[in-house]
Parts: C-alpha cells; sequence; structure tokens
C-alpha cells in the first residue's frame, strides 16, 4: 500500500535526491512521474498527482521545490480528494524562473490537511520569510532548516532521514498546533549536541 506520493520539481529529481532515496528504501513511498519535467504546466501536473491519489487515497504528499506549489494547487483546487496530510520542502517561487512562471500563481489560502513547510534561509528558489508568511496563509507547521540551500543534492542532501522523521510527524499533526515543529527541532537540537 502506497502512503506516501513524491512530488518532484522542475525538470525531476536526479537518481541521489532524497525523493529517489526515499523511492528506494520506503516500499510504501512512489514517485508520481510527470508526462514534462522541463516544461511544466499545472494541469498537466495535478492531473497525474490526482490519478495518482485516486489510485492511493489517503497518502501523504511530499513535495519539493515546484513539487510542493503543486501539492498546494492540488489541495486548494481539488480539497474532495483524499490527503491525509502534505510535507512541502523548499518550496519555488514560481515567478523566480521563465519555465516555472507558466505555472501560475501560489495559491494562499488553508489547506485543510495537516502540513509541514519546511524551508531554508538561503534558498535561492524562495526566501524564508516568505516561505513563512505562505506556511501561515496555509494553516502550516514551519521548519527552519537553517543555511541548507534549496534541500537537494546540490545542497548536499542525500538520503535526509531526518525528512522522513518530519514526514511522519504529519500523522500526529492534528493534536496541537506548533507540536511538529517542536518535535523535529527537537530531533535536529539533540542531533547537533551528539555531533
Amino acid at each position: 500500500m502506497i502512503r506516501t506520493l513524491l512530488l518532484p520539481g522542475l525538470d525531476g529529481s536526479p537518481a541521489s535526491h532524497w525523493q529517489h532515496w526515499w523511492e528506494r528504501m520506503d516500499p510504501t513511498a512512489r514517485i508520481v512521474e510527470q508526462k514534462c519535467w522541463e516544461r511544466p504546466r499545472s494541469d498537466q501536473w495535478l492531473t497525474e498527482i490526482a490519478g495518482a491519489l485516486l489510485l492511493h487515497p489517503g497518502a501523504v504528499l511530499v513535495g519539493h521545490s515546484l513539487g510542493a506549489v503543486a501539492a498546494v494547487q492540488l489541495l486548494a483546487r481539488w480539497p474532495q480528494l483524499k490527503v491525509s496530510g502534505a510535507l512541502l520542502v523548499a518550496p519555488a517561487e514560481t515567478s523566480r524562473d521563465p519555465r516555472t512562471a507558466p505555472f501560475g500563481k501560489i495559491p494562499e489560502v488553508p489547506l485543510h490537511v495537516p502540513t509541514i513547510v519546511a524551508a531554508s534561509r538561503n534558498d535561492p528558489w524562495m526566501s524564508q520569510p516568505r516561505a513563512r508568511w505562505l506556511a501561515k496563509r496555509w494553516g502550516a507547521e514551519f521548519v527552519d532548516m537553517g543555511e541548507a540551500g534549496h534541500v537537494n543534492v546540490a545542497s548536499g542532501f542525500g538520503p535526509w532521514p531526518e525528512g522522513r522523521a518530519l514526514r511522519d510527524l504529519i500523522w500526529s499533526l492534528p493534536a496541537l498546533p506548533g507540536r511538529a515543529t517542536a518535535s523535529y527541532q527537537d530531533h535536529l537540537n539533540k542531533k547537533e549536541v551528539n555531533a
């Protein structure tokens, strides 16, 4: 049974990207393939994601970069789809690149599913203040990733087990606002102390 649908961004994710690691290591995770990674069109991407959700209702969406934006667009447009939650990692500002601009604006409405936004302080695709502001608009928890670039291979991210732990926190998010962020930050702080 698929419980995690992985949504790569522009150009897809290279084989060493954490999303591919997750798919290889977790039999309940699957990457949603797109017909055209290089020239993304929102309607095409959302159709593929919605189709995957119809096959795997109740899955958690884990979007990276433009994949995070696609998850938000899907949740805003089709709230009736059965989604257990969303982990939105390093969302990309669509207006930053001519190839992503046609993808459309990022919705700024409550998403109505447990959501965590993980964003870096030095991401070239979206400023952290903007990511924080969007997280608030979406009703999402926010995780400060520190100086983590775009949270991709170029930033030194491989299997990223902390990200999987963050995804797992989504199942407990409805309990108390703020708890997931605190738990993840506690996890990161312990890791830094033990390093």
